[in-house]
């Protein structure tokens, strides 16, 4: 005989996860919100610093249990101090965005509405329908084309050339690519994300062709003789990767002529503008750069980057929505769709992505878009690039400093001691990074240029000024002096 359930016992109400005490709570939590505020007022007085020893050790999880005020005060003394870097307004080391202070407002909203961007009929579904709307329009990319908000590039990458895989072997979800000898094209220099989706969809590292580039661009009279060649060889030409902001230098394919040339040949044109794209909302000349962008079949593009928006946020636009869902919809019977209610509110962005549990990233995205508005975000990628032509002229000034390659947008990679050989310098200037790295005065990353480790500066920092480039650029001086 089944034994009658004492429901006071299965949880008794004062044993659940929410606080019992909620002005307790309030309070901690409105001690959390200022120190927050103080990190974002103070970035310029907070460089990136080492972890100590103590403080790793002190990650340790030990799930034993503590007060709200416990725990603010362990991320207040523990975790804000270590972050990586980004927000100071002289970190260029890397393409990362700084973060906006409108991302604490929605990270606030996101945690406590705490939404499943994989279907159904809820505010966040709308609001990234919204975003990617936006966004398609600021590309130029036609009407009724598709997308879903990703973690980053990286996996925008893998789903748009899923797309184009599905697109030219319409039965590769079901049967496996088999021996079909799919082959890709993308200049040298094309950013590792390329290289990774064509692994993980088995197409092959092997068969992704890097074109040369001729005037920092790719040539496409190089590209029509590697595609005819291949083709002679029996493989099946299918995708083209053209490069809105190279990793390295910052330059940009001739993307209107690599759409003409995906058009004559029927490749899928994708173009890599994990921060590129966005100088479709800057200035002459930079605007200029993108031109072509909205022909492309696919764009893979970041909001954490150039748009400054807080981790984790990318985006895939997809020219054919028809095609984008038959590359990825399956609704299985827990998840079929009703005319209302919850279980309503199709299309479900699962059927356009890999994920199908996702946060809301779209809130993040809005959020910044409606405090500061457009032309202040377009300003401020702008005044980025303008910051690498005075980093330029900074270097230029210095006889000892050379540059790698002028300036196209927003990267500057130079060297501290032309003067000095190959060797040398490369040591020089990874030391120099270094230095400045945990001293605090600055962050440069690296990159080889003809075999020579160089200073990079990737400049997507809104808190960056004139005086910081000015000083940035004299810390870099005062150590090449000491060789």
């Amino acid at each position: 005989m089944d034994k009658e359930i004492n429901v006071a016992k299965i949880w008794p109400e004062s044993d659940g996860l929410d606080p019992t005490d909620w002005e307790q709570f309030r309070k901690h939590a409105r001690q959390m919100l200022e120190a927050s505020i103080d990190q974002l007022q103070q970035a310029a007085e907070r460089p990136w610093q080492p972890v100590p020893e103590t403080v790793k050790d002190g990650y340790a999880v030990t799930a034993a249990g503590q007060s709200a005020g416990q725990v603010v005060e362990r991320i207040t003394r523990e975790v804000l101090p270590y972050h990586g870097g980004n927000i100071h307004p002289r970190f260029w080391g890397w393409v990362q965005g700084t973060g906006l202070a409108s991302d604490l407002i929605a990270g606030m909203a996101a945690s406590v509405v705490n939404a499943n961007g994989g279907g159904r009929d809820h505010g966040a579904n709308y609001m990234e329908r919204a975003v990617i709307d936006w966004t398609r329009r600021k590309m130029g990319m036609p009407e009724g084309a598709s997308g879903v908000l990703t973690a980053g590039t990286s996996q925008a990458t893998v789903i748009a050339f899923q797309v184009a895989r599905v697109r030219r072997v319409p039965d590769v979800r079901k049967t496996g690519q088999g021996g079909i000898g799919l082959t890709a094209y993308a200049a040298e220099g094309i950013h590792n994300a390329t290289r990774k989706a064509l692994e993980l969809l088995g197409v092959g590292a092997d068969n992704l062709r890097l074109v040369p580039q001729q005037n920092g661009q790719m040539d496409l009279d190089a590209l029509r003789a590697q595609i005819v060649s291949d083709r002679d060889e029996g493989a099946q030409p299918f995708l083209l990767v053209g490069m809105a902001g190279s990793v390295d230098l910052g330059r940009y394919d001739d993307l209107n002529g690599l759409a003409d040339l995906a058009e004559a040949e029927d490749l899928w044109l994708h173009v890599d503008g994990a921060f590129g794209a966005w100088t479709r909302i800057a200035d002459a000349p930079w605007r200029d750069l993108s031109d072509g962008i909205g022909r492309a079949d696919s764009i893979a593009l970041d909001f954490h980057k150039w748009m400054y928006v807080g981790y984790d946020c990318g985006l895939v636009l997809i020219a054919d929505e028809a095609a984008h869902r038959a590359a990825f919809a399956a609704r299985p019977a827990y998840l079929e769709a009703a005319e209302r209610g919850l279980a309503g509110g199709d299309p479900w962005f699962c059927d356009y992505g890999i994920d199908l549990s996702r946060g809301n990233r779209a809130l993040k995205v809005w959020t910044a878009l409606e405090m500061y508005g457009e032309a202040a975000l377009g300003a401020a990628i702008s005044h980025n690039c303008r910051l690498a032509a005075l980093m330029a002229t900074e270097v230029a000034a210095r006889p000892d400093m050379q540059m790698a390659a002028p300036i196209v947008s927003n990267v500057c990679v130079f060297t501290a001691r032309a003067d000095l050989t190959p060797e040398v310098q490369s040591v020089l200037n990874s030391e120099i990074a270094q230095s400045l790295q945990e001293s605090g005065e600055a962050v440069f990353s690296t990159t080889r240029i003809d075999g020579v480790v160089m200073l990079r500066a990737a400049i997507t920092n809104h808190r960056s000024r004139a005086l910081d480039i000015q000083q940035g650029i004299a810390a870099v001086a005062r150590l090449a002096q000491r060789a």
